[in-house]
């Protein structure tokens, strides 16, 4: 069997940071005809191709481009069942695509992630701020759920939040001196410009997690979290 020549010079052979794809023109450029993969195809602008193997190389991580794929062949891509720190790296890939309607998706999709993690926390800001109010130090909130609150510049030096649920949760300029953060998820915590001056964070989850600026000098066990895709640029160590 034998393919048209209209349909074989559809075809597009792409390699995306080593990655192998084969698609086809009318994917490319249908769905999203804003984007810049649509004008790369269009037939407007020379397309430099492997002159062994007929691939075009796109310079950019290709683990996620096949939800891409799926999402201008279908309008479909399966978000809800990606982690924070995928749904990130996702994001980071459509909006260098120009994929306006892939972004729009995954941020609503994360929206309702944040809203719902919201609604089961088990405490609230202010629960937070009688808590520091009264305390006295070394209080314990050991494995309570507050992912997603806004805890931004907030005095939680010597908290025991030991395996607590922090994903998500704004830290931005916390003072978190001595705090007990053993085996807590702080999975895309915001931590920007915090404190975390001989905090413990032995097998503490930190994927995803801002740390731009953050104080993390004599921090213990800091070589036990996880810090998968962890942005520490400007932490001072």
């Amino acid at each position: 069997m034998t393919m048209d020549s209209n349909a074989t010079s559809s075809i597009v052979r792409l390699n995306i940071g080593g990655y192998e794809f084969l698609t086809t023109v009318d994917t490319l450029t249908h769905r999203e005809p804003q984007s810049m993969l649509a004008a790369m195809f269009s037939g407007r602008h020379t397309v430099y191709k492997d002159p062994e193997k007929g691939y075009v190389f796109v310079d950019r991580d290709g683990m996620h481009f096949r939800h891409i794929l799926n999402w201008l062949r279908d309008g479909v891509a399966p978000i809800s069942n990606l982690s924070d720190l995928e749904c990130s790296e996702l994001l980071q890939e459509a909006e260098y695509y120009q994929l306006l309607g892939l972004v729009d998706r995954i941020n609503e999709v994360l929206n309702k992630k944040k809203k719902d993690e919201q609604m089961d926390t088990d405490l609230t800001r202010a629960d937070i701020i009688k808590y520091c109010i009264k305390r006295s130090r070394n209080f314990c909130l050991r494995g309570v759920n507050l992912s997603g609150l806004d805890l931004s510049k907030m005095n939680l030096m010597s908290f025991n939040l030991s395996h607590a649920c922090l994903k998500n949760v704004i830290l931005s300029g916390a003072y978190l001196e001595g705090a007990n953060l053993e085996g807590a998820n702080l999975e895309g915590a915001n931590l920007k410009g915090a404190s975390l001056r001989q905090a413990n964070l032995k097998g503490a989850n930190l994927k995803g997690a801002k740390l731009q600026g953050a104080d993390i000098r004599d921090v213990r066990h800091l070589e036990d979290a996880e810090l998968d895709g962890a942005n520490l640029v400007g932490a001072i160590r």
